[in-house]
């Protein structure tokens, strides 16, 4: 009776990591390390989504959506990056292991939570210019 039951417990295994490994939300997730570096350092951040901080500066950022960075000091000029998210050859890979796999659900999961994305720039570097 015992090996009766061992073909479908492996079976389960392999099979869930087998669509699990194709999965990007699981091996990547959906945020990332942003960094922000600023010449000269010390320069306050602040990210369209809220988040702020002072150069040089991380921040755990989705990967889905598209981000303005102001980075100021006084007595420079101060500089907006777009930092938008792109998919990554990573995330190209878990879809196709999603679609070999048979996780048209897990495609739809890493498409929406952005794991299948990274965001560029990344580092973010910043040279300010002195204000005339």
């Amino acid at each position: 009776m015992k090996r009766y039951w061992q073909l479908p417990t492996l079976t389960l295994i392999l099979a869930t990591t087998l669509l699990n490994s194709g999965c990007a939300t699981i091996t990547r997730g959906s945020e990332q390390d942003l960094k922000v570096e600023s010449e000269p350092v010390g320069a306050s951040v602040t990210l369209s989504n809220g988040m702020k901080g002072t150069t040089p500066a991380n921040f755990k950022v989705s990967r889905k959506n598209a981000l303005t960075v102001m980075v100021a000091k006084p007595g420079y000029k101060t500089a907006t990056v777009q930092v938008t998210p792109e998919v990554s050859e990573n995330g190209t890979a878990g879809m196709i292991g999603n679609a070999v796999f048979g996780g048209v659900i897990g495609i739809g999961v890493d498409a929406t939570s952005g794991a299948l994305n990274d965001l560029k720039p990344n580092p973010v570097k910043v040279t300010l210019e002195k204000s005339k």
